[in-house]
């Protein structure tokens, strides 16, 4: 048996304001590998940008998975997939815990540095010169 709906009405319950979390996709960023977003969720509205996980890229903020509606496809439902922990409520981004660096890593171990004294050290601190 079928039943006629009403002109705009649809299959799809709606969600609940408490639980809704939904994403405005409306622009590219600047570089052109991301999208910027206009995101509602807890009674709040945000701004962001989201940006394809690429491996051994940090991750910045949440994992999310955006599901575009059928019938307006920049309106996307959200799925928060992961959520660092610490993330400030005050600041979009996570914190750094140091500042970013460039060239290795700079190790020094306890074992390091007896393979060092033992190489360049000579023993004694009084070295006997020649003059």
């Amino acid at each position: 048996m079928t039943t006629k709906k009403p002109a705009g009405e649809t299959d799809a319950a709606p969600a609940s304001p408490a639980t809704s979390d939904i994403a405005l996709v409306h622009g590219v960023t600047a570089d052109g590998e991301g999208l910027h977003i206009l995101r509602a969720r807890d009674n709040r509205i945000e701004f962001g940008a989201i940006r394809p996980l690429r491996e051994g890229v940090p991750i910045r903020g949440e994992v999310v998975t955006l599901r575009p509606r059928e019938d307006f496809p920049a309106l996307c439902d959200v799925e928060t997939r992961f959520v660092p922990p610490a993330l400030p409520s005050d600041r979009q981004e996570s914190p750094r815990l140091s500042p970013p660096r460039t060239g290795p890593a700079q190790v020094a171990t306890e074992d390091y540095r007896r393979n060092w004294d033992a190489i360049w050290s000579h023993g004694n601190a009084k070295t006997k010169l020649a003059n």
